[in-house]
């Protein structure tokens, strides 16, 4: 990856922060360059000064020891998650919400932090009295609902492991999940909803978890309603269990490296991986993350979209939010059901201040139109800040300009499920951003984009994304296979972390993450990312999203092919088609014209959003797909697409 490649950065503006944020900031911008400088110059003595800002029933002896891939952070420290994100809280404002439950029905729940302490500690008792210890695996599978994070923090309190299940998995994902977690308790829902239809839970628990003995009980958290198939002895309500526990149930203090969750990831041949974070490690660092990138204030509100299934909630909610003291909303069911203005409803009623969502929610609102939002008062946001998948500069702009009236800031960010933050940002109210970019690294974070043979590369030089110093949130270890978790992260370049993302860093240091390095693609000896192509597509008036792949060329040696959702009101033509081609020629050049247009009312994506690139890739290149399909939300797309590349 060392040919020169187009500039994706070129022309693009550095943004400043808002004056609104920057009244918020507790630097200004040149304080804040001095605080990166210091934090670059010593890594450690910066994460200490993060972990002191926590509490702590023993100090560390040593800040760090050892590096990749056998690290320790804070070593012979002790704390609890729960205590920091829960206790210390309830203690100074006890009558503060910390979550704003919301169902796209129109239930809704308002839980303090006094309230939510309470029913931690009650659960925690349940749990113990289950036989639940500490080391001991707790699985949730649950939606967005309060008792997720009461399930989730009476685990960290007992120093239980949960791994947690994301709702909208089939059976035999969650199978796979519960074999390699071996839990000796699942907390489940009952079921949930989508788009106005019940999602079964319980049912699917049941089929998925039948032979494996290590589950001693089922506890069942009834949200739904009607009838719940229950197995006597193993099966408990939660309801009867929180009414006779006791909520004095003290945290256990904590190493500071002991496994605090596990949460699975998807391969793209091999069965999911069982990534282990440390429960202390990611607090710390998600507290930062979340300081950083949302810039928390007393009377904010902030609203983060993503499932708790998937890291992004436990990062900036879960986590990260209730450790810097916020209030959250926690949102179940679909953003725009039973349409598109109720997500603006719901902003307005919460008065949110601050949104963390994918850019994918924000394509899907841009293109249901504009006038849902009439008569919306809006007008306390103050900030967007994203994370999943690339960004186009046009979703970009509209999300600032149109859904933020043009005075709010909007702040992109890159992590993966293995960094366990989103660890490129934008320092909120203190540094700029560009649009489309991923902000820069932020403090204590070492980034260096490399060639295919490890050799760091210029500015400007499109990469692989490495990680050359460890981190508090890194991922420990892959669950029951710690040779998996070298051979994965670390054999390629010894010494660093490898994001597998193909990345260029430019002059200004601003982050630009093209995609995976598969999808780079080589046409003609060029070297292009695939968002390019796709942002440059997304520009076009008629196109609401774009996802662009590369197949085998006997000339060139690969040939773009785009996959394109028009937006409402547009027709698909091969005029268009044309057109769209003709674009991409003149905007990036000639030799980066796709071979073809597909035109399709959908995409294979995950429930968060990303669209699953791989997939189209086997479709395109060989008819089928292969690999691990249980993040996949909509199976129905891959018949869809066969067929149009059919025609």
């Amino acid at each position: 990856m060392s040919e020169q490649d187009p500039p994706i950065y070129l022309g693009k503006p550095l943004i400043p922060p808002t004056a609104a944020l920057k009244a918020q900031a507790p630097m200004s911008p040149e304080e804040t360059l001095a605080y990166l400088e210091r934090a670059r110059q010593d890594p450690e003595g910066y994460w200490a000064e993060i972990a002191g800002e926590l509490e702590w029933y023993t100090p560390w002896q040593k800040t760090l020891e050892g590096g990749f891939p056998d690290f320790t952070w804070f070593k012979g420290g002790r704390s609890n998650v729960s205590l920091n994100c829960v206790d210390r809280h309830a203690r100074t404002q006890p009558d503060k919400v910390a979550v704003y439950w919301e169902r796209e029905d129109g239930a809704r729940e308002a839980w303090t932090y006094a309230q939510l302490l309470d029913a931690v500690g009650r659960f925690a008792s349940v749990l113990k009295g289950l036989g639940v210890r500490k080391g001991d695996r707790v699985a949730v599978y649950m939606s967005n609902i309060p008792e997720a994070f009461v399930a989730c923090h009476a685990c960290y309190r007992l120093g239980a492991i949960y791994a947690v299940i994301f709702a909208g998995f089939s059976a035999q994902a969650v199978r796979e999940r519960l074999e390699d977690a071996q839990p000796k308790v699942v907390v489940a829902a009952d079921a949930s909803v989508r788009r106005g239809k019940r999602v079964i839970l319980k049912e699917t628990l049941d089929t998925a978890m039948e032979g494996i003995a290590a589950i001693e009980h089922v506890v069942v958290v009834q949200r739904m309603g009607g009838e719940v198939p229950m197995v006597p002895g193993r099966d408990l309500w939660y309801a009867d269990l929180m009414a006779t526990a006791s909520a004095d149930c003290p945290p256990e203090p904590m190493e500071a490296n002991e496994p605090g969750f596990l949460i699975h990831t998807s391969g793209t041949s091999a069965k999911p991986k069982g990534l282990i974070h440390a429960g202390l490690g990611f607090l710390v660092g998600v507290y930062a993350n979340t300081k950083w990138s949302l810039l928390p204030q007393p009377d904010d509100v902030l609203w983060c979209t993503a499932d708790v299934g998937w890291l992004t909630f436990p990062i900036w909610a879960l986590v990260g939010g209730l450790a810097n003291g916020a209030t959250l909303v926690a949102y179940e069911g679909a953003l725009d059901w039973p349409e598109p203005s109720h997500f603006y409803e719901v902003m307005e009623r919460l008065r949110v201040t601050k949104l963390f969502t994918a850019p994918t929610a924000l394509r899907m609102l841009r293109r249901a139109g504009d006038a849902w939002m009439d008569g919306r008062d809006l007008s306390r946001l103050t900030l967007i800040s994203c994370v999943g998948e690339p960004l186009d500069p046009d979703t970009w702009y509209w999300s600032r300009d149109v859904l933020g009236g043009g005075r709010i800031f909007f702040n992109n960010t890159y992590g993966q499920t293995e960094t366990g933050t989103g660890w490129t940002s934008s320092m909120v109210g203190m540094t700029p951003t560009k649009p489309g970019s991923c902000g820069h690294p932020l403090p204590g974070y070492k980034a260096e984009v490399v060639d295919l043979e490890g050799v760091p590369v210029p500015d400007g030089t499109l990469g692989v994304l490495t990680l050359a110093a460890p981190f508090p949130s890194l991922v420990r270890g892959v669950w029951g296979d710690p040779q998996r978790y070298v051979s994965t992260y670390f054999a390629r370049y010894p010494g660093r972390y490898n994001s597998y993302d193909a990345t260029v860093i430019d002059p200004d240091g601003q982050v630009w993450v093209t995609g995976r390095v598969d999808d780079v693609i080589n046409v003609a000896a060029h070297r292009i990312g695939t968002m390019e192509l796709e942002a440059t597509m997304i520009g076009h008036p008629d196109v609401s999203e774009a996802a662009i792949i590369g197949v085998p060329d006997p000339v060139k040696g690969e040939v773009p092919v785009a996959f394109v959702i028009l937006r409402a009101g547009a027709g698909a033509s091969p005029e268009l088609a044309q057109g769209l081609i003709n674009r991409i020629a003149a905007e990036l050049g000639s030799f980066a014209k796709p071979s073809r247009v597909v035109f399709t009312p959908t995409l294979p994506r995950t429930r968060s959003g990303k669209i699953m690139r791989r997939l189209l890739r086997d479709l395109a290149r060989e008819g089928t797909v292969h690999g691990d399909l249980s993040a996949l939300e909509n199976p129905d797309a891959i018949e869809t697409i066969r067929e149009l590349l059919r025609r």
